[in-house]
């Protein structure tokens, strides 16, 4: 503080309001971080508007998305369903319920193009998925795999599809696969912001299930 603030302190109440609206001006930084630049001198000549710091004079504006990205911009694979916002795992899963391929999509995406994905290079005898995959599209995949379809056909379809009933009781396994996925804290509450980070947890969660047939994991 210079002698000349402490000169004001002596002087009546209304000279402490005058310096006590000028202290608000040290928010202001000049160029060169140069402190005060724009202050104005208490009590002599002409009084010069100061900046407002609130304001922002760039060219361009900070929310016009013209600047670079803020971190966690990225894709997430999020997206809004019944369940609320949340991310959808496709999974494929093999005779013995252990997970042999995933996608990751946002929550309201559809089945059919995941499935077709996870059914590509494949090779089985039979594939067993739920009515919600009564599709031509996927059926005709099967097919070209040299596979048997067990797909119940959905209750508005004219023609309905036959399928193994017996087989088909063996679909549960696809079940038992996301529940021993669901162990997995970091998996079943999605810690990972990205999809990226999340993509990574998945996948060294099924490594774990299928290292658990193989070594001791307790």
């Amino acid at each position: 503080m210079g002698g000349a603030f402490w000169h004001a302190l002596g002087r009546p109440a209304r000279a402490l309001w005058q310096v006590q609206e000028r202290a608000q001006a040290f928010c202001t930084v000049g160029a060169g971080w140069r402190m005060g630049s724009g202050l104005r001198r208490s009590g002599f000549g002409h009084e010069e508007p100061l900046p407002d710091a609130g304001l922002d004079d760039r060219a361009g504006s900070p929310a016009s998305g013209h600047g670079p990205q803020k971190r966690g911009s990225e894709d997430k694979a999020l997206g809004r369903s019944r369940g609320g916002l949340t991310t959808k795992i496709h999974l494929l899963a093999n005779g013995l319920g252990d997970p042999v391929a995933f996608r990751l999509t946002a929550g309201q995406a559809g089945e059919y193009a995941e499935a077709i994905h996870l059914l590509e290079g494949r090779q089985a005898e039979v594939v067993l998925a739920d009515k919600g995959y009564d599709s031509a599209a996927i059926v005709a995949k099967i097919e070209s795999l040299g596979a048997t379809a067990v797909i119940p056909s959905r209750r508005n379809c004219k023609v309905q599809r036959t399928y193994n009933r017996e087989l088909y009781k063996q679909r549960n396994r696809i079940e038992r696969c996301f529940n021993r996925l669901k162990h997995f804290r970091r998996l079943a509450t999605r810690y990972c912001k990205s999809a990226t980070n999340f993509r990574a947890t998945v996948a060294l969660a099924c490594a774990w299930i299928h290292l658990s047939r193989y070594v001791d994991t307790a």
